[in-house]
């Protein structure tokens, strides 16, 4: 077996556990990232992370915290697979020679690449998956045309953008913030991800380490990831579900002042609490079946 179709299987293994952990967690991000400002005087539609549990569980039950999962889960075998393959073959381009371990600065390089050929697939999925994850805490604004619609699910969602949005282009709307997160989001998780691996080996053989070890590297690791792009997560996913025919912002740049203006800088951090909840576990998931898969695969 090729090391391209032993990174495909691992990485597709390691997407499925880390969407299983992780999705309940970034349905709650996604909520409190696109609820409407308040006006004068009123309160959000959510009060904390807990709070939109709370509603989502008292209004659509535990399916709730899943919806928009058809999406990534239809995706997760390719942009795992994709992410891990890239990487792979970025770290045979980046080695001096067969069998020689990467340094952390050639691992982050080797992410950076990756973040660049995900990005391209993370957009549109991403697109639908906010799209029906906000649409709930969206309705509180019911008088705005935009937000009245209703999707029945990924398909609909990609149907109606592919009808009344521009066609294929509507789909990649918000692909600026998603390079701008997943490029510099991809170099820090990889390369903290080599760092710690490499701490606790005590060199840069880490074949021996344990499954304990690689729960905490890859936990850690996902939450570098967050913690160093999370504002451009929050432009990514306001852009995503604005209104099309009368759209709130203009542009990344605009989006990121906007919210800066009338928010403050607490505003680009909009459920960080369920981001940082969720990359800790979901990503120690998925580290840990990829290697786990990877190494069965000799």
């Amino acid at each position: 077996m090729g090391d391209v179709a032993k990174d495909l299987a691992s990485g597709t293994v390691g997407g499925a556990a880390q969407l299983i952990v992780g999705h309940p967690f970034d349905t709650i991000k996604v909520k409190l990232q696109s609820q409407p400002v308040p006006l004068p005087g009123q309160p959000p539609k959510y009060a904390g992370a807990m709070d939109a549990v709370k509603q989502t569980l008292a209004a659509e039950g535990p399916r709730g915290l899943y919806k928009g999962m058809g999406a990534p889960l239809a995706t997760v075998a390719a942009f795992n697979a994709l992410l891990f393959t890239v990487r792979g073959q970025m770290e045979s381009f980046l080695r001096s020679e067969p069998g020689v371990p990467l340094t952390v600065n050639q691992q982050v390089i080797a992410g950076a690449g990756a973040g660049v050929a995900v990005s391209f697939l993370a957009c549109p999925t991403e697109l639908i998956k906010c799209r029906l994850q906000a649409q709930s805490a969206l309705a509180v604004d019911a008088g705005s045309a935009g937000v009245a619609v209703k999707y029945g699910g990924p398909m609909d969602v990609a149907k109606q953008v592919l009808r009344s949005e521009g066609g294929a282009r509507g789909l990649f709307k918000g692909l600026v913030p998603t390079l701008a997160r997943e490029v510099p989001g991809n170099a820090a998780m990889f390369g903290v991800y080599e760092a710690l691996k490499q701490y606790m080996a005590g060199g840069t053989d880490t074949s021996k380490l344990g499954r304990g070890s690689l729960i905490v590297a890859g936990g850690l690791a996902g939450a570098s990831f967050w913690s160093s792009v999370y504002p451009t997560d929050v432009v990514k996913s306001v852009l995503q579900v604005d209104d099309y025919k009368n759209p709130k912002y203009r542009g990344s740049m605009h989006a990121f002042r906007s919210i800066l203006a009338s928010e403050g800088v607490k505003g680009l951090y909009k459920g960080f609490g369920p981001a940082m909840a969720r990359s800790i576990p979901a990503n120690a998931a998925c580290f840990l079946a990829y290697e786990v898969t990877r190494s069965s695969l000799g």
